[in-house]
């Protein structure tokens, strides 16, 4: 989009929809969605609610965030401007920061109403990292391995918060699931941040891999698939078949184990697999999900 061009609201809706990754939509309802419920059995107007509000506004939100706060880094970035996200133009950034605060405000309300005072504090946090992962003053993203980790909580978090909003009875198999998302969400953080080394590093943007350098992140991603797959062995049955799904993300980023620094944008083409990988691991889990909720009826 040149600086001369109008800003129509189709425009502007498109390039919102563009910033908040739709590929992705599917990476936080889903969890939310599936945590909530298998604990409730039923489908309820929270389900609904939580699953749209995980699905859309919650994107916007993280992404769209990032895309503001990230425009100098983003405009050296030459993956940028489709699934990868926008490169907003600097009339959107007000813009799509007021769009994500209103679009979120009815589904929060709501989820507030319907929920619990625990079920509150994990909305929140969720919240709290979603903002200040991008946003000054604590902008976690700049600070190595709390920038994994924070990524990483985007995405279990709504797992989270579905059980917590659904009353679940907490067990070490359930927790063990989620230590598993977990390092599968620093995991894919840490591989995704090492493409983008050398445009970070011209933008004065610290990360676990412009800090660690791209062929140490990308063996901590391989230690982390490999982990989370280990901690699925010892949950509930069939929770263990999940352990063989952490094989297909080993060796998508294998190649690039060795990977130089300044070949680092050559990672990109392992992130577009693993973008598709997540349907297909989605897929698999969905069946698990089949099968425990057969069990267990």
């Amino acid at each position: 989009m040149t600086v001369a061009e109008p800003l129509s609201a189709g425009l502007v809706a498109r390039r919102l929809v563009v910033s908040s990754r739709p590929v992705s939509w599917i990476n936080t309802a889903y969890p939310f969605a599936a945590a909530y419920l298998m604990t409730v059995r039923e489908i309820d107007a929270i389900l609904v609610v939580g699953t749209l509000f995980f699905l859309i506004p919650y994107n916007l939100a993280m992404y769209g965030i990032n895309d503001v706060f990230d425009y100098e880094s983003d405009l050296r970035n030459p993956r940028k401007g489709g699934a990868h996200g926008a490169v907003l133009d600097r009339r959107l950034h007000r813009i799509t920061l007021v769009s994500a605060g209103v679009l979120c405000a009815p589904f929060v309300v709501f989820l507030v109403v319907a929920g619990s005072a625990a079920s509150w504090a994990v909305l929140a946090a969720s919240l709290f990292f979603v903002v200040f992962y991008s946003a000054p003053p604590l902008r976690l993203k700049e600070r190595p391995f709390l920038d994994s980790v924070t990524s990483s909580i985007h995405f279990f978090s709504p797992a989270v918060y579905g059980l917590v909003l659904a009353g679940a009875v907490w067990t070490w198999q359930l927790a063990m699931i989620i230590v598993a998302f977990a390092l599968w969400g620093v995991a894919s953080h840490a591989f995704g941040a090492v493409q983008d080394v050398v445009a970070d590093r011209e933008a004065g943007i610290a990360s676990i891999a412009t800090v660690r350098g791209a062929r140490w992140t990308v063996r901590f991603a391989l230690g982390c698939y490999a982990a989370a797959g280990a901690v699925m062995l010892v949950t509930a049955w069939p929770g263990p078949l999940a352990a063989v799904l952490a094989v297909p993300y080993l060796v998508t980023i294998w190649p690039y184990r060795s990977i130089a620094d300044r070949d680092a944008a050559a990672a990109t083409a392992g992130w577009r697999r693993f973008l598709w990988l997540n349907q297909f691991s989605g897929f698999a889990v969905t069946l698990l999900l089949i099968w425990y909720a057969a069990l267990t009826a």
